[in-house]
């Protein structure tokens, strides 16, 4: 019994953090963790302090880990540029786990910081080994499998009852590494963003803003549009536009129904194991990979325990591009200009939340 006692008063000190987690994390950021929490939270709270948070939005996650697979074979078609071979072969795999997490570090009313750390490895298999040297970077993937290690800080302001803002800035180190090869200098991306943002009722929020990142694939400046609005106590939307749209179906207070798109994009450098002679360059030996997908997603959500939440998604994706660039110079000239198959896709994750009761303990005065 002590050490049953022990344990659930540990668990009760973790889902306390949590709970204060999700009130600072109460920013929309891309790639987005997930919708974000309003059960139990108080009208006054939300009318003197404005967020990006909407009654009705589902709960936030502390903790992720998610599984993402395409079944089946698709096809990947890659044309070479200024001359170069074309190649088309089979994927037979195309798997993903993601893992991700959020805490506070300042959970203040009108100032709020908020840690959050993520790794992803996406994997490959072909259906044979690439014919040239040219094409020798899709053995490169399968070998390594594409990774991602990263770590972000959202400031989160809420300025009165209507306006807040957020900054964030988050650096990832994205390539086709091993652990024994990591060089920062190498691999690392960086993605900044400021939006400004008014909350104009308990059920709705919306900001504008820019983002420095990877949205279309290379680094630019994107415009972004954040929607968060309920309509009735069954209906809703999430937006984080241009990147994510969703319409949201409140079936019950343990269950939610997202249905929309989301543009997945990612920017990796890869490192040959062969050198290979482009039109601009006799020695290519490292290439940026640009990919982008448009994901059509249908998701439902549901409680498992107090503190436990499921996840499962169905959806579409149509591969825009699979690019590679030349690393080896300043010129960035493209080398290949690839597409994988259109194909259906499955995930399946478990996040774990802070219970309403530790929600509302969280909040109240000190």
């Amino acid at each position: 019994m002590r050490h049953f006692s022990s344990f659930r008063s540990v668990l009760g000190v973790l889902l306390l953090g949590l709970s204060r987690a999700a009130i600072a994390q109460d920013a929309p950021v891309y790639p987005p963790p997930a919708p974000l929490d309003t059960a139990g939270l108080g009208t006054t709270d939300a009318q003197a302090f404005a967020n990006s948070q909407v009654v009705g939005m589902g709960p936030s996650k502390g903790l992720i880990v998610k599984y993402e697979r395409i079944p089946g074979n698709f096809s990947l078609r890659s044309t070479g540029v200024n001359g170069a071979p074309d190649y088309h072969m089979d994927v037979t795999k195309n798997a993903n786990l993601v893992v991700k997490a959020y805490a506070p570090l300042l959970n203040h009313p009108h100032l709020k910081l908020v840690l959050g750390l993520n790794y992803d490895r996406q994997e490959f298999q072909f259906s044979e080994p690439a014919a040239s040297d040219l094409y020798g970077l899709y053995g490169n993937i399968q070998n390594k499998g594409l990774t991602t290690i990263g770590t972000q800080l959202a400031v989160i302001r809420p300025v009165d009852a209507v306006h807040w803002y957020l900054f964030r800035t988050k650096g990832e180190l994205n390539g086709d590494y091993n652990s024994d090869e990591l060089s920062i200098s190498d691999y690392l991306k960086v993605t900044t963003e400021f939006i400004y943002g008014w909350k104009r009722s308990p059920t709705f929020a919306w900001g504008v803003g820019v983002q420095l990142g990877y949205i279309l694939g290379r680094q630019s400046i994107y415009p972004v549009v954040v929607y968060n609005r309920t309509f009735n106590p069954r209906w809703g939307i999430e937006a984080l536009a241009p990147a994510r749209v969703l319409v949201r179906r409140n079936l019950s207070p343990q269950s939610l129904l997202f249905a929309g798109y989301e543009v997945a994009s990612a920017n990796y450098n890869l490192k040959l194991r062969n050198a290979f002679a482009s039109p601009n360059n006799p020695a290519v030996t490292s290439l940026e990979l640009r990919k982008i997908d448009l994901k059509f997603r249908l998701r439902y959500e549901h409680e498992l325990l107090s503190f436990l939440w499921a996840g499962a998604e169905a959806g579409y994706r149509y591969n825009y591009q699979l690019n590679s660039y030349d690393r080896s110079n300043n010129g960035r000239d493209q080398i290949i200009d690839s597409q994988l198959g259109s194909a259906p896709y499955v995930s399946l994750d478990l996040f774990i939340v802070p219970p309403r009761k530790l929600l509302q303990k969280a909040q109240r005065p000190r």
